[in-house]
């Protein structure tokens, strides 16, 4: 009888074991949301979230709030959100700067395959190749000419473990300059000693430097984007200009720590991608394009599985090849 009993506990606490579970997700949300933003206040990246989080705090019928926890090249914050609970109230909104630092360090104490569940893609963007105004240059093979003739002399400024940081490196490598790297706590903090003459090169967002190119303050040389920009149509691409390695662009999107339950994710997911398709997000993306510059884009929470995918070789040393910058699209 004992035995019975035991047996029938047992399969009992099987059958409920799954119970809180799917009551977690039924209940969710029920209160406050954070997403963490691991870049400094007002960049594009926070832009982006800040719109998409008001937005979807109507969807969800819950606050949202923004957390902005910058440095250590973004590991500051999405270490921070990869050991949260993962019960879907602590979120990460991210670029590619997550695979892209942990495959430029030697040592990381996240990993972005084991730690994060993918919960929707929110934007694509590109990079733009600028110069200072006082560089005696007006196009790429110009800018590299110069460069070979004052090697160690010039300097290439960006945020630390991100797609800015990749991208000049790589051109560095592929044309064999010697450019002095000068990393900074957020992509923000370049322009101030660029317009000063210190920082001779810089990759940033289109937008996030659309006014100072009209002004002539920083010129810009080439677009890593397939298509020219419409808000700068005589800027070449890089696939025109034959750099195909360089033609790329890059994401933002939302996480959660893993092991959140699917039903969360989906939940998350529907209404991420509601928003994106919303009237009103849209209207405020394209206002605020000459801050944030991003295309908005729905897609399944695998969508960011995919794009994680190919970093799993990632290297200090692939960073010379080709692979290094195509693998982050």
């Amino acid at each position: 009888m004992f035995a019975r009993l035991a047996v029938a506990a047992a399969l009992t606490a099987l059958a409920l074991s799954g119970e809180p579970e799917r009551a977690l997700a039924q209940d969710f949300p029920s209160k406050v949301i954070r997403v963490i933003v691991p870049y400094t206040p007002g960049s594009p990246n926070d832009v982006v979230a800040r719109l998409v989080a008001q937005q979807l705090q109507g969807n969800l019928s819950q606050p949202i709030v923004i957390d902005n926890k910058p440095g250590g090249g973004t590991t500051i914050g999405s270490k921070a959100a990869a050991s949260s609970p993962p019960d879907g109230y602590t979120l990460l909104f991210s670029s590619s700067a997550l695979v892209i630092e942990p495959a430029l360090s030697k040592q990381m104490e996240y990993d972005p395959q084991k730690d994060f569940t993918p919960i929707a893609f929110v934007a694509s963007n590109s990079c733009l190749l600028t110069v200072n105004a006082e560089v005696p240059a007006n196009s790429v093979k110009e800018f590299v000419d110069y460069a070979r003739a004052n090697p160690g002399k010039l300097s290439l400024g960006f945020a630390q473990g991100t797609v800015s940081q990749l991208v000049g490196e790589y051109f560095n490598r592929l044309h064999g300059l010697d450019i002095t790297s000068v990393p900074y706590r957020g992509g923000a903090l370049v322009i101030p000693d660029m317009l000063g003459g210190r920082i001779t090169m810089y990759w940033p967002t289109p937008a996030t430097v659309l006014p100072l190119l009209r002004e002539g303050k920083i010129k810009a040389l080439a677009i890593s984007s397939p298509q020219r920009s419409p808000d700068l149509p005589q800027v070449p691409t890089m696939k025109e200009l034959g750099i195909e390695e360089l033609s790329l662009e890059y994401w933002a999107g939302i996480w959660a720590p893993a092991g959140t339950p699917a039903d969360i994710v989906e939940k998350l997911n529907t209404a991420v991608n509601t928003a994106l398709q919303s009237p009103e997000l849209i209207a405020s993306l394209s206002a605020s394009r000459t801050v944030s510059g991003v295309e908005p884009w729905a897609a399944a929470p695998r969508f960011l599985l995919a794009a994680i995918g190919p970093i799993r070789h990632f290297s200090r040393r692939a960073l010379a090849a080709r692979d290094t910058c195509l693998a982050i699209v």
